[in-house]
């Protein structure tokens, strides 16, 4: 058996890689092509504002940023329906204002035995079962409510009009997928961090929307590359000893330039 399945927190690391690489693509998918594609990096930003707010008042920090991001996914969905803020107006506030509470928050909260930069730039190897038992739940839930309602998404992805006239539940559908991309984003922060984990649900779908030939097949093809980075970099991470967000994420990057080439 090779050395790194020795250790119970690299199977714990792999077991909650395996769920993000699996669900994040997914959502990704309908994301990205919307052109919201910048709402992970925007409610990663977020959360880190709710896990400030958790250390400073004492609540356990991923559990109170739950609430906090979901309203703020809710919000961001509000304000594109009523146009009232453009979209990438919207993003842009919301991660510029998410990170400077977390700093402010973070700093005032003096807690000790916390590593803030944790939740910024991944901590997988520390991924607890509790946290391992949260995030599959959260992921079979995401991914039920998806393959429940499949075509109406993917109706509403590609012609929001024209879904809305055929009776599709266009606006309660917009405001599920953004709550379920909030939920994995704020569960998945030990994971990649929440400065990388927008990559991981980028990437993949459009290395994949190079080689795929129809919109499932996309999905299926960028869950693939998903798994692929974050085995390999939980891998490489382990035997070089770097950061282990940054190594899926560049491993996510390689498998995207790779991509492109075949595609020429």
């Amino acid at each position: 058996m090779p050395e790194i399945f020795q250790y119970s927190f690299m199977l714990r690391a792999l077991g909650a890689g395996a769920l993000v690489a699996i669900v994040l693509p997914v959502l990704g998918s309908f994301l990205v092509s919307r052109r919201y594609s910048l709402i992970a990096d925007s409610l990663a930003h977020v959360s880190l504002a709710g896990i400030g707010a958790g250390l400073l008042l004492g609540f356990a920090p991923t559990y109170a940023a739950l609430p906090i991001t979901v309203a703020a996914a809710l919000l961001l969905e509000w304000l594109r329906r009523s146009q009232r803020i453009s979209g990438e107006v919207s993003l842009a506030i919301l991660m510029s204002s998410g990170l400077a509470l977390a700093i402010v928050f973070a700093g005032l909260s003096n807690t000790p035995n916390v590593d803030f930069s944790s939740y910024l730039f991944g901590s997988i190897a520390t991924t607890t079962v509790a946290d391992l038992i949260a995030l599959a739940c959260a992921a079979a839930v995401a991914l039920a409510l998806v393959i429940y309602n499949y075509r109406a998404l993917l109706y509403i992805s590609f012609s929001e009009d024209s879904a809305q006239v055929s009776r599709k539940r266009v606006v309660l559908l917009n405001y599920m997928l953004v709550a379920l991309a909030a939920i994995i984003v704020v569960l998945g922060l030990r994971i990649v961090g929440g400065l990388l984990i927008g990559a991981l649900l980028v990437m993949p779908v459009v290395a994949a929307a190079q080689l795929a030939r129809s919109f499932l097949q996309t999905i299926l093809v960028a869950v693939v590359f998903a798994l692929i980075a974050v085995i390999a970099g939980l891998i490489i991470s382990f035997y070089a000893g770097i950061a282990a967000g940054g190594a899926i994420v560049l491993s996510a990057l390689v498998i995207l330039i790779l991509s492109l080439i075949w595609r020429r």
